[in-house]
This record gives C-alpha cells, sequence and structure tokens, in this order.
C-alpha cells in the first residue's frame, strides 16, 4: 500500500538519512528497485545477441542443469501473473491510483522470460559461462534483499507457528517466561503484535462500518427535535454495540462455545464422584472399574480446565480489540469534531472516554457470559441436589437467598461509606495545592499549617476506611462460611424431616462437590449484572461522543493555486459564522479579500472576534451563509501556544524533513537562538507537558517558528507578538512578518494589538461586535476620522508611557521562573551535552527485578511483631475449625445404620453447627485484623511521606514533576490503604487453605506425600517463573499506558493547530503506533495468567488422581467417608492454587507502593525547623540590618556561580532597588536570604545573626516576602491571610484595609469566611496580589523584601501597593527586586546586579550622574 507523501519532493528523507533505522519509501520500492535490473536487461540485451550472433561456437546439448534452469525461470514468471491477479481481484480498493503497482510485477516477470530466451540463444550459439546473465541475476538478487528486508518481522508473535497441543496448554508463552525470569523484560523483549490485532488493520475495518451506521443514524425521520436527540443517544450506543458484535462477534461465539464445554465437564465429576463412592462400598466390585473412574476424573477435570482458558483467553483477546479500536475511533472523532460538540465536553471527559470507559467494555467482554450462563448453572446445581437429598434441598436455596441479600446490603452500606473517596479527593486537591504553591509555604513557614490540615483529611479518610473494612470483612465471612451454612441447612432439615433419612458417604461429598460448584456462579452473578449496567452506560456516552457533529469539509472552499498579480489567496464574501448551529452570530457580513503576498492587520477591542474571523477562515466555526476560500497550504499560529510534549526541534519541524540552513534561518527570524543557548540541551531540549519549562514569550515564538518553517502559502497569525517583550516582539515583525520579513511573500493575515505595526500592513480591517466597520490602509482610515482614528489616539498617548514600563517590564518576564532556567550555561561546551541535560523532569521508571525481601520487612515492621503473631494464630484456629468439621462428617458418613437409622443425629448435627460457626467467627476476626493492621501501617506510611516531601529543599520540586508526588500521595497510599491488606487477605486464607486440603489428603492416605511433594516443588518453580514475568509485564504496560493519554490530551487541545497544518493522518499513526505499543505489553501479560493457571491445574488434578488413584488401592483399608472427604476436597486444590498465585501477583505489585512511598526518605532534605534550645529573642530582627560577607550562590554543584563575592551591608530603614537585566541574579539574593538556597560560600548576617545557624522557620516567620507571582490556597480568605490563627479578626480587617481590600472583601457573601477556589481562580490577578501585600502588612516584620510582580498588574494596582508600601514599610528595610525602574527612583539605594556580581552600587541621582550602567536602563526605559 504505497503512502506518497505529499511533499514537494518525492521522496522523505527523514525515513532514509536522518533516521536510527534507514528504510525506503514503499514507492522506491517498487518502482526504481524494481525496474533498474528489467531496464539493464532489456537495454543490453539487443547488443548481446547481436555479439552471439556474430560468434557462434556450436550448439550445446539440452543438459539437466538447463531444463532446471529453464523451468526455475517459468515458475518465476508465472510468480509475477499471480502476484498480478492477486492484486487485481484481492487488493484493487488500496492501489487505485498507483498502477505502479500492478505493473511491477508484469515487468518483472516479463524479464525472467527474456533471461530465460537468452539462456536458450547462448546455448544455441554455445556460449557456456555468461558475464552478462550473472550480473543481472546479481542486481535482481540485490534489489529484492531491500523489500525483503521491510517484510521479515523482526520479533513475530509465536503463536502464529504454534502447534495445536502447544496452542490449547499456551506453551508457545513458555520462552518469554524464561526470558523474564533469567533477566529483567525490556520492551525489546516484547513480540510484534500479530497482524489481526493491530490498530491498522482493526479499525480500518471498522471504520467503515462505523461510519456507514453513522449515517443511518443521521436519517433517522424528523421528530420533534428534542425526541430526535434523546432518540440518537439512546441509539447510538447500540449502534456502537453493533458495529463492535460485528467486527468481533463471530471469534467471541467461539469462546462462548468453550464454556458451555467447560459447564458440561464441570457437572460430569460430582456424578463420576457418586459412581466412585459407590464402588467403594460396593465389597465385590473388580478395582479396574476403580481405577476407570478415578482416571475419568482426571480426564474430566483437564478438560474443564483447558476448555475454560481457551475461553478467557478469547476474551481477552476480544476485549484488547474492542479498546484499540474504540481508542481509534474515539481519537479519529476529536480530529474532526466541530467547536459547538467539543464545548460540552473538557478535555478530562474525553481522555476518560479512552481510560476509564474501553476499560469498562473489556470487564464487560470478559464477564457478558455470566450473565446468561450463571443463573442455568445455579438451576443445575440445585436439580442434582434435590435428585440426592430431595426437598430438602430447598433449605439450601434459603440460605442463598438469605446470605447473598446480606452481601448486597453490605455493599450498598458500603458504596454509601464512600466518603473516604471524598476525603480523599480533598487530601489530593489540597496536597496539588502545596505542590504548586510549594515556593510559598517555604517563604512564609507555613508548612506546618498545611500539614495539620492534609493530617486533618488522613484522620477522616482512615475512619471511614476502617467503618467500610468492619463491613467488608462480614461480608468475607459469610462468603467463606457459605458452603457450610448452606451444608450445615441441607443436612439438618435433611436428617430431622424423617428418621429414615440416613447420610451416607454417597450423599455427604457428592452434595459437598456440588454446593463448592454453586458458589462461583453465586459469586459471579453481581459481578456480572454490575459490570453490564455499567457497559451500557458506557457506551451511551461512547456513542454520544462518537455521534457528534463534525466539521464539515465544504466549509472552506480550497482553491487551486493560480498565479497572476491580482489574484485573491484568501476571500471571504458576505459570510454570517457562529460558533454553535442554534447560538447567536459571532460575525456578520463578513466580507475581506486579501490579495496574494500582502499583509493584512485585523484589529479591535478584546472579544470583538478577531480570533473568530481567523477560525472562519480555518472552517472551524459554523459557516451560516457566504463562503470562504482559500488558495494553498495553510500555516496558524494561536493566540495561546499549542506546545507538544517532544524536544524544541521536533515542535518546530512538526513533521516535516530537517532543511538545515532554513532551519537556522527560522530560529533566528524568530528569536530563538539566544533562548536556545539557556535551555540545557540546546534544541534537543526536551519540553514538559503544555511547554511547563518554557515562559509565555518562548513558547509563542516556538508556535510562530513552527508556522514560519512550514514555507505555507497563506499565513493566519492570531495575536502572535503579545506573549513577547517589547523588543523582541520589533525583532521577529522586522524579521518575519514585516515588509522584510522571510514571510514577505507570503499572504498574512495577523491580529494585532500593537500600533506600532500598523503603518506596514497593506490593509487593515477593524472589527467592532462581529462587524468590520471599516478597512484600508494606515493613512486611509487616519484621514476619515472614524472609530479607528480615535482609537489610534487615545492609544498612541499611552502608548508611550506603556512601551516604557513595558519594555522593562518584559525584561524580566522572560526570565525562567523555574531555577535550571536562570543560569545561561554557556561554560558547557558544544560536544559535551551529557544525554539527560535536556530532560528536565525525571520520569518514572519502570523498576525492573523482584520485589525485594526488605520491603516485606518494612510493611512487617511498620505494623508491629504484636499485631502480626495473633493474626497467625487466628488463621491456624480458623482452619483447624474447619478441618475438624469436615472430619467430623466423614466420622458421620461412616455410622453403621441400625435399623434403617443412625443413633444421635441431633448431637452430632450441634457438633457440626457448633464447629462451623466457630470457624465463620474466627474469619471475621482475621479479616478485621488485617483490616486494623493494614491502617496502622498505611498511617505511619502516608505520615513518613508527607513529612519527608515538606522537608524538602526547593530544587526537589523543580526536578520532581508534581505529577510523580501526587501519584504517590493518591494511587501509592492507595493501594496500601486497601490492596495490600485485602491481596493479603486473599492470600493467607487460601495458603491455610491448601494446607488443610494436604493434611486431609494425607491422613486419608499417607502414601500421597510421596505425590504430594514433588507437585509442591513443582508448583513453587511455576510459582516463582511467573511471579518474576508478570510484575515486570505489569510495569512495562503501565509505564506504556500514559503516553497514549499525554499525547491523547495535547492532540485535543491543539486538534485546531492539527487541522490547519494538515496533518492529521501523522498524529493518527502516532496514536496507533502508542496504543499498538501499550497492546504489545497487555497481551503477554493476560497470555501470562493463562499460562500459569493452565500448567497449575494440571499440578492440581495430579492431586485429584493421586488422592483417587490410591484410593482405589486401598479400598479394603479405607471407609467410604474418608475416602470422599480426601477426593472431594483434592477436587479444591486448582482452584486454590490459581487463586494463591493470583492473590501473591497482586501483593507482589502492590508492596512496589511501599518501596515507592519510601523513596523520599533518602532524598536530600532541608535544614531544621527549629533548631532546639536558640537563643533568639522573640523580638528580632529589631532593627532589620542586613549584612553580606564574600556571599556566594550555586543552584546546583557543578554549575556556575549565580552570585559570587557579594558583600555588602543595607542599614536599618534602607530602601534598597535591585535591579539588572534577566538573569544577573536579582532574585538570587531574596532566595539567599530566606535560605531557599543555602550558602555556596560566605555568610548572611541580620542584626548581627548569621542566619546559617537558625531554624529555617525561625529566620522566614520574621521577614516578609511579597512574591513575583500571587498564589492563593482553596480555603478561607482567612486562613490565605493568617493559616496559623495567630492575629484577631480586627488585625486582619485593618490589614485589608491598608491593602485597599475592605471593601471588596466587606461586599462578599461571607466576608473573611469567603471560599477562594483553586489557586484563587475566583480572584482577579490585581485582587491576589493585594492579597498577597494584606499577608505581608498582617505580618508586619522589619524586613520586607518585594519581588516586584512583572506582567500580572495593572498600572491602577502596581500605583496602590507601591504607595502602601511606602507608608506603611516607612520603619522597615525594605529591598525591592525591580523591573519597572520608575518605582525605585525614590529609594535610598539602587544595586545594579551583572552576571552574579555587584557592577554599581549608590543613590539613584548618583548613578545616573556617572552615566554607567544604570543610566543606560534608563535611558532604554525612558526615564532620562
Amino acid at each position: 500500500k504505497t503512502s506518497i507523501q505529499p511533499t514537494h519532493t518525492d521522496y522523505d528523507w527523514n525515513r532514509t538519512w536522518y533516521t536510527d533505522k534507514p528504510d525506503l519509501t514503499e514507492c522506491f520500492q517498487n518502482t526504481v528497485l524494481v525496474w533498474f535490473p528489467c531496464v539493464y536487461l532489456w537495454l543490453l540485451a539487443p547488443f548481446y545477441a547481436l555479439k552471439l550472433y556474430c560468434h557462434d561456437c556450436g550448439c550445446i546439448r539440452i543438459s539437466t542443469l538447463c531444463t532446471a534452469k529453464t523451468v526455475l525461470g517459468f515458475i518465476l514468471a508465472s510468480f509475477g501473473f499471480v502476484e498480478f491477479f492477486y492484486i487485481l481481484l484481492e487488493r484493487s480498493h488500496e492501489i487505485q491510483n498507483h498502477m505502479v503497482f500492478l505493473l511491477s510485477p508484469i515487468i518483472r516477470s516479463l524479464t525472467v522470460v527474456l533471461a530465460i530466451c537468452i539462456i536458450q540463444l547462448e546455448r544455441i550459439r554455445g556460449c557456456r559461462s555468461s558475464v552478462f546473465l550473472f550480473l543481472f541475476w546479481v542486481l535482481a538478487v540485490v534489489c529484492s534483499l531491500v523489500p525483503l528486508r521491510a517484510k521479515i518481522q523482526l520479533n513475530p508473535c509465536p503463536v502464529k507457528d504454534a502447534s495445536f497441543l502447544s496452542k490449547i496448554l499456551f506453551w508457545w508463552f513458555t520462552g518469554l517466561v524464561v526470558k523474564g525470569y533469567r533477566t529483567p523484560l525490556e520492551a525489546g523483549d516484547l513480540w510484534n503484535l500479530r497482524e489481526e490485532d493491530t490498530s491498522d488493520k482493526i479499525i480500518s475495518d471498522l471504520e467503515e462500518e462505523w461510519t456507514t451506521e453513522c449515517a443511518k443514524l443521521q436519517q433517522l425521520p424528523d421528530q420533534a427535535q428534542i425526541l430526535r436527540k434523546l432518540q440518537k443517544e439512546q441509539s447510538s450506543g447500540f449502534c456502537l454495540l453493533r458495529t463492535l458484535a460485528r467486527n468481533f462477534g463471530p471469534y467471541f461465539l467461539t469462546g462462548t462455545m468453550c464454556i458451555i464445554f467447560h459447564d458440561f465437564f464441570m457437572f460430569a465429576i460430582p456424578q463420576v464422584l457418586s459412581l466412585l463412592l459407590g464402588f467403594m462400598n460396593e465389597e465385590d466390585a473388580p478395582l479396574w472399574k476403580g481405577y476407570f473412574y478415578a482416571t475419568l476424573m482426571f480426564l474430566l477435570s483437564c478438560l474443564q480446565s483447558l476448555f475454560n482458558h481457551q475461553y478467557m483467553y478469547t476474551c481477552f483477546t476480544v476485549g484488547m480489540r474492542v479498546k484499540t479500536a474504540v481508542m481509534g475511533l474515539v481519537y479519529r472523532k476529536s480530529l474532526v469534531i466541530n467547536s459547538a460538540s467539543r464545548r460540552t465536553c473538557t478535555v478530562g471527559e474525553i481522555v476518560n472516554l479512552v481510560s476509564a470507559d474501553t476499560q469498562k467494555l473489556m470487564d464487560f467482554v470478559v464477564y457478558f457470559n455470566a450473565v446468561w450462563l450463571a443463573p442455568i448453572e445455579i438451576a443445575l446445581c440445585l436439580f442434582f441436589l434435590w435428585q440426592h437429598l430431595g426437598p430438602s434441598a430447598l433449605a439450601g436455596i434459603a440460605t442463598v437467598i438469605l446470605i447473598f441479600p446480606l452481601n448486597g446490603f453490605i455493599a450498598k452500606k458500603r458504596s454509601k461509606l464512600q466518603v473516604q473517596m471524598k476525603f480523599m479527593d480533598g487530601r489530593i486537591k489540597l496536597m496539588n495545592e502545596i505542590l504548586n504553591g510549594i515556593k510559598i509555604l517555604k517563604f512564609y513557614a507555613w508548612e506546618k499549617a498545611f500539614l495539620e490540615q492534609v493530617l486533618g483529611y488522613r484522620e477522616k479518610e482512615l475512619k471511614a476506611l476502617k467503618k467500610s473494612q468492619i463491613l467488608y470483612s462480614i461480608s468475607i465471612a459469610s462468603f467463606n462460611s457459605s458452603t457450610f451454612l448452606i451444608a450445615f441447612a441441607m443436612f439438618g432439615v435433611y436428617v430431622l424431616i424423617d428418621d429414615k433419612n440416613v447420610l451416607d458417604a454417597q450423599k455427604v461429598f457428592v452434595s459437598m462437590a456440588l454446593i463448592n460448584i454453586l458458589k462461583t456462579p453465586l459469586s459471579q452473578l453481581p459481578f456480572a449484572m454490575s459490570t453490564t449496567m455499567q457497559a451500557i452506560v458506557s457506551l451511551k456516552r461512547l456513542g454520544k461522543y462518537l455521534c457528534s457533529e463534525e466539521l464539515k469539509d465544504d466549509n472552506v472552499a480550497k482553491a487551486p493555486l493560480s498565479t497572476g498579480k491580482n489574484t485573491y489567496w484568501c476571500h471571504v464574501y458576505n459570510g454570517t459564522f457562529s460558533w454553535t448551529k442554534e447560538g447567536p452570530p459571532c460575525l456578520k457580513r463578513i466580507n475581506v479579500r486579501v490579495p496574494q503576498g500582502s499583509l493584512v492587520a485585523v484589529v479591535g477591542h478584546v472579544g470583538s472576534g478577531k480570533s473568530s474571523l481567523l477560525s472562519a477562515m480555518l472552517g472551524e466555526t459554523e459557516k451560516r451563509n457566504g463562503s470562504v476560500s482559500i488558495k494553498g497550504s495553510v500555516a496558524y499560529v494561536p493566540q495561546q501556544a499549542w506546545i507538544q510534549n517532544a524536544t524544541v526541534q521536533d515542535n518546530v519541524m512538526f513533521g516535516r524533513e530537517k532543511q538545515k540552513t532554513w532551519y537556522q534561518r527560522v530560529l533566528d527570524a524568530c528569536a530563538l537562538l539566544p533562548d536556545l543557548e539557556i535551555l540545557p540541551a540546546g534544541d534537543s531540549t526536551e519540553i514538559g507537558e503544555k511547554g511547563l519549562n518554557l515562559s509565555g514569550g518562548q513558547k509563542q515564538r516556538v508556535s510562530l517558528a513552527r508556522a514560519v518553517y512550514r514555507k505555507a502559502d497563506v499565513y493566519l497569525l492570531d495575536d502572535p507578538l503579545s506573549a513577547v517583550d517589547a523588543h523582541v516582539g520589533q525583532h521577529i515583525f522586522d524579521k518575519v512578518i514585516g515588509p522584510k520579513g522571510v514571510l514577505r511573500d507570503k499572504t498574512r493575515v495577523l491580529v494585532t494589538h500593537g500600533m506600532s505595526f500598523l503603518p506596514q500592513a497593506d490593509l487593515i480591517l477593524v472589527l467592532v461586535d462581529g462587524e468590520i466597520t471599516e478597512s484600508g490602509s494606515y493613512q486611509e482610515l487616519l484621514s476619515r476620522h472614524g472609530a479607528f482614528a480615535d482609537f489610534i489616539h487615545t492609544f498612541a498617548s499611552n502608548d508611550r508611557k506603556e512601551s516604557v514600563t513595558e519594555t522593562a517590564a518584559q525584561r524580566g518576564r522572560t526570565s525562567f521562573t523555574n531555577l535550571q532556567g536562570m543560569e545561561p550555561m554557556s561554560e558547557i561546551d558544544e560536544e559535551q551535552v551529557p544525554e539527560d541535560l535536556g530532560k528536565l523532569m525525571e520520569v518514572d521508571k519502570a523498576r525492573t527485578g523482584r520485589v525485594r525481601l526488605e520491603m516485606y520487612m518494612e510493611y512487617f515492621k511498620t505494623i508491629g511483631m504484636a499485631f502480626i503473631i495473633p493474626i497467625v494464630f487466628l488463621y491456624a484456629f480458623q482452619q483447624g475449625a474447619s478441618l475438624a468439621y469436615n472430619y467430623w462428617l466423614s466420622l458421620w458418613a461412616d455410622e453403621p445404620i441400625v435399623n434403617g437409622t443412625q443413633v444421635d443425629t441431633d448431637m452430632k448435627l450441634a457438633v457440626y453447627g457448633a464447629l462451623g460457626f466457630a470457624q465463620g467467627i474466627a474469619i471475621f476476626g482475621t479479616t478485621v485484623a488485617i483490616s486494623v493492621g493494614g491502617i496502622i501501617a498505611s498511617r505511619h506510611l502516608h505520615m513518613d511521606l508527607l513529612k519527608n516531601v515538606l522537608h524538602s529543599p526547593m530544587s526537589f520540586f523543580e526536578t520532581t514533576p508534581s505529577g510523580n508526588l501526587l501519584n504517590r500521595f493518591a494511587k501509592e497510599i492507595d493501594a496500601i490503604d486497601c490492596m495490600i491488606p485485602d491481596g493479603l487477605k486473599m492470600m493467607l486464607g487460601y495458603l491455610f487453605k491448601l494446607m488443610e486440603v494436604c493434611i486431609i489428603v494425607m491422613l486419608a492416605t499417607p502414601f500421597a506425600a510421596v505425590v504430594i511433594l514433588p507437585l509442591a516443588i513443582l508448583y513453587a518453580f511455576v510459582q516463582s517463573f511467573y511471579v518474576a514475568t508478570s510484575c515486570q509485564l505489569r510495569r512495562l504496560e503501565s509505564v506504556s499506558r500514559s503516553p497514549i493519554y499525554t499525547h491523547f490530551n495535547e492532540t485535543v487541545q491543539g486538534a485546531s493547530v492539527i487541522r490547519a497544518f494538515g496533518e492529521q493522518h501523522r498524529f493518527i499513526v502516532q496514536a496507533n503506533k502508542r496504543v499498538d505499543f501499550n497492546q504489545t505489553s497487555y497481551f503477554p501479560r493476560f497470555v501470562a495468567t493463562r499460562w500459569l493457571a493452565v500448567n497449575l491445574e494440571f499440578v492440581g488434578n495430579g492431586v485429584v488422581l493421586a488422592a483417587a488413584i490410591l484410593s482405589v488401592m486401598g479400598k479394603d483399608t479405607l471407609s467410604p467417608g474418608i475416602v470422599g472427604l480426601a477426593v472431594s476436597h483434592s477436587l479444591q486444590v486448582t482452584g486454590i492454587l490459581s487463586w494463591i498465585v493470583r492473590s501473591w501477583t497482586d501483593v507482589e505489585n502492590n508492596i512496589v507502593s511501599v518501596e515507592r512511598v519510601k523513596e523520599y526518605a533518602d532524598t536530600a532534605k532541608e535544614a531544621a525547623w527549629n533548631v532546639e534550645g536558640s537563643s533568639l529573642p522573640l523580638a528580632w530582627p529589631q532593627t532589620g540590618t542586613i549584612e553580606f560577607q564574600d556571599y556566594g550562590l550555586q543552584y546546583r554543584k557543578g554549575l556556575d556561580w549565580a552570585l559570587k563575592g557579594i558583600t555588602l551591608k543595607i542599614q536599618e530603614r534602607e530602601k534598597v532597588g535591585i535591579v539588572g537585566r534577566t538573569g544577573a541574579g536579582k532574585s538570587s539574593l531574596a532566595l539567599g536570604i530566606f535560605r531557599i538556597l543555602e550558602a555556596a560560600k560566605g555568610e548572611i548576617y541580620i542584626d548581627g545573626v548569621n542566619i546559617a545557624e537558625i531554624g529555617l522557620h525561625d529566620l522566614r516567620s520574621r521577614i516578609t516576602i511579597i512574591p513575583q507571582d500571587p498564589v492563593l490556597f482553596s480555603g478561607s480568605l482567612r486562613m490565605n491571610l493568617d493559616p496559623f490563627d495567630t492575629y484577631t479578626d480586627e488585625e486582619i480587617w485593618s490589614s485589608l484595609e491598608l491593602a485597599h481590600l475592605k471593601n471588596f472583601v466587606s461586599n462578599l457573601p461571607d466576608k473573611l469566611n469567603y471560599e477562594c477556589s483553586e489557586g484563587g481562580e475566583n480572584l482577579s490577578l490585581g485582587q491576589r496580589q493585594l492579597v498577597c501585600l494584606a499577608r505581608a502588612l498582617l505580618r508586619k516584620t522589619k524586613i520586607l523584601v518585594l519581588d516586584e510582580a512583572t506582567a500580572a498588574v495593572d498600572l491602577e494596582t502596581d500605583t496602590l501597593i507601591q504607595s502602601t508600601i511606602r507608608q506603611q514599610f516607612e520603619d522597615c528595610t525594605v529591598l525591592t527586586i525591580a523591573h519597572r525602574l520608575n518605582t525605585i527612583m525614590d529609594y535610598t539605594r539602587v544595586i545594579v546586579m551583572d552576571k552574579g556580581h555587584i557592577s554599581e552600587m549608590d543613590s539613584p541621582t548618583n548613578l545616573i550622574s556617572n552615566r554607567g550602567q544604570f543610566y543606560r536602563m534608563c535611558r532604554e526605559a525612558g526615564l532620562v
């Protein structure tokens, strides 16, 4: 199938040259490589024939060799014709416009025929060896090797070539298990997906069907709109199910057949057991019958497990394909969905469709059959019980009816107790804010207050968890003793109804076997029902999304390129556009004609529809009427830069091949070169998600560079210059957009707020409320004296002032907020850039290898030995009771029958009941004990984690993604809360159960020990192999899952950019790759479980065979009762074994959480918060003098000095301004005073106290900072001002009054208790800045550091803040890190920083008269 790339060349160098794995394009392989040897032969054949004609050496006789050559030649030629017909008939739809695929095989065949003719000609002319043909064959072979290499799969899945036996026993999987046991598995060790499991195959089949289904849905008869909408939503889910069923149904049905066979064998086993016990009773039955029954039981057990696992394998395979299909459909849909539908669902919801809802569908596939099979199985069980015990089987039903509603009731109660989730959400939300605002917490020394808050949530959460776990324990106890309760009810009623009813071995143990079968469907049924209900909801949600409205292709007409001077490349005629079908139009009566190569500027107030106009040109809006046409290719720069989580280079090239000189030119024009020097690994630096480690201006420039690199014909630029500094903006305009820029010959539509660029535009459109009120050149518009002229005049007067403050302000804005960026890494030589430099974040790694024993020890240590010993005793007691009542049953069954009755039945029943109930109580005790132990452990672990994280220094938070940390607090802590205790309960329960079975079998036939021991060793062996591999597969799978969601997230957010650039296909291919990569580790993961289960069940069935055969051998000495006991128990072994391994693996996988939570115990911590016995006076600092002595600072060891040799003394009440270019070390001074970074050399003294010798909280709580970015936490306003409740309400109100917030707060409904939303979103930026000021006023310390906000605040707020600080902090020392020079002109001293040291220091007037650096800065800002 060709993919001829729509590039300018018919060749893609990124595939062959700039790559790790060179490959040739399909087109090249099918043309040049085929034709080259053929052309050689056809061109030279006439000359060669001529030569032979001239040199005749006599005829050579036909030899066998010659015949063989001829026959082989004809066979080769025939292959070509076969291929021709295959392509013509089978794959015609793929080659509609690429006839070359049909030609190649024909040309090849004809050439081979020509070669045969030449062989014959040579024979006739007596030429024995031919260089000419030899060269032809060599060329042909070499040219065929390349396509062959592409066709050989590197690591194919062995299931294709496995034998029948290997397939049903899953032996083909053994290779991977052994490999995983020897060395930890890597992603490269996994097999490639089979063709039928890949995204391409699945989705190409499905997409056509879904499109037709969708079309049918759209054509529903037009009833009332509402009804139609409802009906569409209802039926869309059903349609999706129908489409999926049509594609995956046939394969799923083969699985269903397997499960029916499985059921048949399952019910046959008790019947055979009944025959075996009957044989034991007969005195003179021949022995061969006994052996026959024993072997038959073994065979039936084996067949039952084979069919069961074949069924599970089918289900999981179908589930996996469904997941791939749904992900593919949702992804493709997210690229074509229109804005109206897009607004109805958030990005989170769409990602949820892919993560949560696909999971629900997978579960549904696995459990769907249980919905109808379970009731049938239950009915069959009761039918067979009735056969054995008559009407008293109904007593069993009554018990079932009582137990299961009890469980249902408990489940309901527990779901009400899900408040634990509410507390957990609260805790995670708070943690998220703490991690986002950690800088403020450190500056204000507020960690303790927030620590208390988190622990408050945690206690409530654990309390709810405890209640829920106790309820759960009741349900576990009732479920685990259900076998006993049903048996007790049935046997009790049976013996009490009538004295003549006798319990013999056959009745007792066949009934017990049936009751054990009954438990499975009973436990599956409720689960299957709820899974089905959830799946129906998910299907509806998916269907609704997949049926939502799409963008219409005819929104924009793509006109062909025609060159000529007066052609319009972008033309909107009488257009009216709206964002939704029903909504009001956002643009009315739009007429725009953009001539080729012109620059059109679009201006207007905020919300006047400038961005909508560009969206309309891109076809993103609903076109009500009119027409839009665009010629050539389009490049688009959105207002909010959309950056992918990839390297800078990938973001700029955006899927195009790299052209080095052009690439450098683009970077230079977009002013990115200086930024790349700062980035750790230049243009191969990885950008965090959503462009985390770039400033706003840098993101915008990368986004612009992406468009310029395109070499498109039409450029739509949505205000790309607003986020960058004024001088950079000017540079970009000159070098890129303007009349002398790189794009001067292109057609450009520029939305802008910058008045200075307008005179250079060819055409200006003025938008007011969605209408173009004026258009024309700058001079024309000015002369009209319309709205535009007024606009210009008002702005022109402000613009001077603004640009002054802006240039200074902007300079600060480009400074990196995170510490990595502050240090220009000029020192590092180009050649020596280490591999991981460009990696900003430390990615969560997939741990390899087995979990170490220490982790278990750690976990049990946190619970405490005092708790563990009673737990073990309780388990032993519970299993002892169980063994006792089972043995009692066998004694009862062997009781001789006197006159058709048994003696003391009441007493026997009472003992039986007492033992059973004792076991039930013990089960309840053990589960509660383990839950409580787990809660103790998780309380400790969470506490340690929280303290470790809060004690970490700032640098830790800058290198650790907050996602990783949140993950620890959410997922890992959740695993420790619930998963580990639950897994331990199961594992211990089944382990003791297994011991009980072994004891019973050995009691009956001591000789069985000989069989059980080797089986146990084999079991341990298989299990250790499996656990190692399974854990790694699970890790690989979870590591490969998050890139899918990241990619999805990005695509949904950047859909308009992807569409504008026409890159949909590339993104779809990428998404497919990521899904397939995830499935390569998911597929072996579920096969591993099947492999294990099949092999283990053979071990278990071995125990059954041993018990049965040994019983037959000891027929004379053994009573039927003990045989029944042994055999019926051995039948449970298979189930027990696989459950042990499953729960073991669960515990193994989750115990990793303990390790990950402990991980941060060993990272570097900051100094102590409080120093014991320090003699700091309470009122320190009294005067507020600060002294630096030869102070030096580094961000990280090995980096440049951020500050070097600073010596400086600041007197009390002095006002000092600190200025300097980006990265000069202004903010570093503040970080040093607060000891956010510890000194690398030298000291700082405040009031004569060396700050390095006091506790961090002692220091930070006595000095104040007003930080750059105002961070608020969700909680009351009061909490945000005073988290420790140390001040009275009056003090708080007076600080609010001074901060000019009193009116605002007193008008709020809850006044001081007004809830701030997350990050203070419900206050404006200016208000947040004022709240930070109020914090400072409230603390009123002797030293205030003011890190001036750069771009956040409007001039008004800024003046307010400045004047307040001047009045209120009159008698304090104030340090201002200034970005706007006008704020510090009246300070006592100004310090000019440059590259980490002080270059000038004096009063502002003196510095200006010195004509130094400060003077130059003032001149740039227009202050002198």
